[in-house]
């Protein structure tokens, strides 16, 4: 499969950041969520599509790791790759850099799972899912 990927610009907001004047750990689940979005918007993967096909798409593992800290009105890049699996998941890695100096920030994981419309749980992956894998591949 060819690497899919996306990139956002965010600039950090006073409200995002704690007491010593860094970004408070919590809001990098925002930043994730936002380059989600704009993948799901570049290759046609979103929410919506997801649901207009009978299907949730819940995160259920989300890690980070800290390497430098960004600061109030800092601007960063997120990058987000889909990481290819035969499972029946949504796997992305991703990357934030300090926008100016292109320091590595922060790094992370997220991993979906696909729930049906009574919420339960699909082992096998969706129609839509393996015929977008296709197109994309």
């Amino acid at each position: 499969m060819k690497k899919l990927e996306e990139a956002i610009e965010v600039k950090v907001r006073f409200s995002e950041v704690d007491s010593m004047g860094i970004i408070w750990h919590g809001a990098y689940v925002k930043y994730f969520e936002d380059a989600r979005e704009a993948f799901g918007k570049k290759y046609n993967l979103g929410y919506l599509y997801i649901h207009s096909n009978g299907f949730y798409a819940p995160l259920v593992d989300l890690n980070f790791k800290y390497k430098q800290p960004l600061k109030y009105e800092d601007t960063m890049l997120v990058k987000i790759t889909f990481i290819p699996t035969e499972a029946a998941k949504i796997i992305f890695e991703y990357e934030i850099r300090n926008a100016k100096t292109g320091e590595l920030c922060t790094t992370g994981k997220s991993v979906q799972v696909f729930l049906d419309a009574n919420y339960q749980l699909v082992l096998f992956n969706p129609p839509f899912y393996t015929k977008w894998k296709e197109i994309n591949g």
